[in-house]
């Protein structure tokens, strides 16, 4: 018969015991799970860009198919960039406070601005074939949803989108990850025609129900209101920090056409 005293240590011993095991084993894990983890966001930013890339191909893809990250103020002005130059990313503007956009905490970034600090920055991702993403974090039903938004060089119109959840409802608010959804998105508009940002809204009945035009919802999910719901207003929220941005790149691109066609009108001349 063991005494009190020689189960109390043994126990003791084997506790601690366990702890080291499972101290050593996070330990190891840990690479292996933020490689898994920056693949896997590599791999959605791919996807919101329209390339779908396995998780081997997912590095090497990233780094051919974006060719710059930038982080904006609030103002909408770049203050940092970053290039991949020979299997590297550099800043190349911003100087030593450079900061890359992959690396960025949206969520801190987010309840900066929310709260009214002015030193707040936005991560964008620039895309082959003049699309730049930008990427989204909201709150569904049950917990955080997040996703990207790739957009076109008017800096209106969608051309690609994906969203991801952590505990939605299967079969109903889990179907805002699936590619049927996420489709929907393809030529949605972020401003009207007078210039002024809408937004898109995940419209409850169809989009065609929308009183601001279809071209700025989407059909809301079947059964998944909270979780609709949640992506208008992660769209919404996320979209306004960027709107300045938007528009200032869209100034300078109308008025680099009306400088080509100013030339070309002396050049006729």
């Amino acid at each position: 018969m063991f005494s009190n005293k020689y189960i109390f240590l043994y126990t003791s011993a084997l506790v601690v015991a366990v702890a080291v095991v499972l101290a050593l084993t996070a330990s190891l894990l840990q690479p292996m799970q933020e490689l898994n983890r920056k693949t896997a966001k590599m791999q959605e930013i791919l996807k919101a860009a329209g390339k779908t890339v396995t998780g081997e191909e997912a590095v090497s893809a990233y780094d051919r198919e974006i060719t710059s990250e930038w982080m904006v103020d609030m103002q909408g002005r770049i203050v940092s960039e970053y290039k991949n130059e020979k299997g590297e990313w550099k800043a190349v503007q911003g100087g030593e406070r450079a900061l890359r956009a992959f690396d960025c905490d949206l969520k801190a970034q987010l309840n900066k601005a929310a709260a009214g600090d002015a030193d707040a920055l936005f991560p964008i991702f620039v895309c082959r074939g003049n699309r730049y993403i930008v990427p989204l974090q909201g709150k569904g039903l049950w917990g955080p949803i997040w996703g990207y938004l790739a957009l076109d060089d008017d800096f209106n119109t969608v051309s690609g989108a994906t969203f991801g959840h952590k505990g939605e409802t299967p079969g109903l608010g889990a179907e805002i990850a699936e590619d049927a959804f996420q489709q929907a998105f393809k030529g949605k508009k972020l401003f009207d025609g007078q210039g002024v940002f809408t937004s898109i809204t995940v419209q409850k009945g169809g989009a065609e129900k929308y009183a601001g035009g279809v071209e700025h919802a989407v059909d809301a999910i079947s059964g998944g209101t909270m979780t609709s719901n949640g992506v208008t207003a992660m769209l919404a929220d996320c979209l306004e920090y960027y709107r300045p941005f938007f528009q200032h790149m869209n100034q300078q691109r109308e008025a680099a056409a009306d400088t080509t066609a100013a030339g070309e009108v002396v050049m006729l001349q």
